[in-house]
This record gives C-alpha cells, structure tokens and sequence, in this order.
C-alpha cells in the first residue's frame, strides 16, 4: 500500500505539464507589465512607502521590487535570469487572482469580482489572507534590511475598520516574530553568500533552506486566517489545508521555484473555487489535470493523517543533506517527466537516503 501512496504524495507537487490555470503573460506572470518597476513607483505619504496590498498590481509590485534588488544575490541559483526561488510567489498570486480566490468570498461587496474592481484583494479572502504572510511581511523584511534602499520606511495600507494584520516592520515582528525573523535571516544571508567561500551547489542549498525556512514560517503563522475558512465550501477548505500540507515536501527538499519549475507545479490547480458536492476526479467542468491534481491532494492528506504523519516525517529524515536534497529535487523533476520512475523507484531511493541519513 504504501509505494502508491508515497507516488500519490509527490504527485501533488510533480504535475501534469497540462495546463489549466492561467497564470503566465508572454512568458511572465499575469498583469507584470502593469506593476511597479521601480520602489517610487508606489504611493508615498509623508516620506514614508505606503503599497496597498488590497490591490493586485501594488501587492505584486512587492513581488516584482524584491525579485529585482534580490537577483544580483542569486547567482548561486543559475545563469538564468528567472531561477530566484522568489518567482514561484508572484506565479502562485496570479493563479490566486485568475481562479477567482483573491475576491469577497462573503458576497456582501464586489471587491475582486467581475461586477466590481477585478484588482481588488478581499480582506476577507482566507487566500489573500495566506498569501498576505508570504508578501507584505517579507517585503517588509526586505526594506529592514536594505533592499529598497537606505532607510525606506514602508506602512502598508489597509482598509478601514480592518484590525487584524500588522503594517509595519516593527508590527509584524512583534506579533509574528519568528516570521519575520527567518525573512530577515533569508535577506541577510543573501548578503552574506556573496563572500561565502562555499562551493555554489552548497550556497545554493543554505540560501534555500534560509527561503523554505521562511516560507514554512510564513504558512505556519497564517494560522491566524482560519477564521476565514468559515467563508467558503468544505471541498474548498479541504483543498486548501492540503495545498498548505503540500508545502512540507518542496520546502524539506529546498526546491528551487523558479518561473520556469514553478510554472510546471501551478498549472493544473484548480481555476475555481470549489463548490460542495465537487468530488475530484469527477467534477465535470474541470479538466482531467485539475481532477488529478485535486484527488492526488485529498489522497495525499488523508493517508499521511490515518498514518499519524510518518510520510511526511520519511520524506524529512531522507532530505538530510545537500546531497539527498539534491536528489531530492531530482526526483521531484523526474515525477513531472516520468511518473513511471515513481511507481518503479521511489519508495526504495526515499528509504535507502533515510538510512543513509
């Protein structure tokens, strides 16, 4: 029972090459062109930077102004100009915004709807909630540590009567700590690897491991969104506390999201939000990758829950060096490519790394 199970659980990382979602633009994430190119060219108040991240193009724009002061630290990555582990973020926002997961999913306003601002993010989206921990918070790092530019302050806006996400750097490290902590850990070593006198393949590793750190930091913190949850279907939460799950697997193997990989893992999530009575692999108006995708989620959550969680735990103990990370990273490569090499392969290598660990 298990091998297909292990296959099942890396499928909902490795998927089809079909796509499904819409979230590339000429070869770049939807609405780039649009966004800031330049940290003046979002609102300034008083001196102090002021991102609306209720508005798609500004809560991109953070993603586009962190890749770009980020990049002349990536070398490690690749010679490509879109390997950063950064990108993956701006490609999952996009399949966030096109799927219809960043508006009121209350339906007592038109924020993010087709009869109202397209470009709005609801506050009360449990999506924009999740997504707000893996934006502004490091965006804000970013600026602490230099990023934008000497002694930018930046205060994000929020709508009024909204109380429940923090602004400002000195606001979410007081109530997200380690959060913003590991985001800060992930800038500064950034700084600190163009002297490292490790091999790249190394450096590559630790400035991974400090991103996934961050990342994993990011998702355990937006806990703080469930209350959201409340918004919408039980196939929907079901979905999303699954992606969430999924993270565990790509982050323990410091997966490198570049555009180009992550554009591979995004494709087949589903381009709706689900309704009940949505059963994968038989919901109708889907298509047969989002199907897959959906039931391989559900497969993969259940069996390591009724398991206790030793699938999860496998597959950490395995990922224990940067050479089993490596291959780690491979295999997940190789799922995308040729399933077969999972069903045949997968179990017996996760094992022999484990014992090898």
């Amino acid at each position: 029972m298990l091998r297909p199970t292990v296959l099942g659980l890396l499928l909902a990382c490795a998927v089809s090459l079909s796509s499904s979602a819409v979230i590339l633009e000429n070869g770049i994430p939807i609405l780039w062109a649009q966004t800031a190119g330049q940290v003046t060219d979002l609102p300034f108040q008083n001196g102090i930077l002021t991102p609306d991240p209720w508005h798609f193009l500004n809560r991109m724009s953070l993603y586009r102004l962190m890749i770009a002061a980020t990049d002349p630290f990536m070398g490690s990555m690749g010679t490509g100009a879109s390997e950063s582990p950064l990108w993956g973020l701006p490609l999952q926002l996009g399949w966030m915004f096109t799927s219809g997961r960043l508006a009121d999913p209350t339906g007592t306003t038109t924020c993010g709807h087709q009869t109202g601002d397209t470009t709005c993010i609801s506050t009360q989206s449990w999506w924009g909630c999740v997504n707000y921990f893996a934006s502004a918070i490091p965006f804000l790092s970013a600026a602490q540590q230099g990023f934008m530019g000497p002694e930018v302050q930046v205060q994000m806006q929020v709508p009024a009567g909204v109380e429940d996400y923090c602004t400002t750097y000195a606001d979410c490290a007081t109530r997200y700590p380690d959060v913003m902590s590991k985001w800060d850990a992930f800038f500064q070593g950034l700084k600190a690897s163009t002297d490292s006198p490790l091999p790249d393949n190394e450096k590559k590793d630790s400035l991974l491991g400090l991103y996934w750190a961050a990342q994993m930091a990011s998702s355990q913190a937006s806990a703080a969104c469930n209350t959201r949850q409340s918004h919408y279907s039980s196939s929907e939460v079901s979905f999303a506390n699954s992606w969430l799950n999924s993270a565990e697997y790509v982050s323990a193997a410091h997966f490198q999201s570049s555009l180009e990989k992550s554009v591979m893992f995004l494709t087949p999530l589903p381009g709706r939000i689900l309704q009940e009575g949505d059963s994968a692999p038989n919901i109708a108006d889907l298509s047969q990758e989002e199907n897959h995708t959906l039931y391989i989620f559900t497969w993969m959550k259940n069996i390591n829950s009724l398991l206790g969680g030793s699938l999860v735990r496998l597959w950490k103990s395995a990922m224990c060096s940067v050479t089993t990370r490596e291959k780690g990273r491979e295999m997940l490569e190789q799922l995308l490519l040729n399933p077969s090499f999972a069903t045949n392969s997968f179990l017996s290598i996760v094992t022999g790394m484990t014992t090898s660990c």
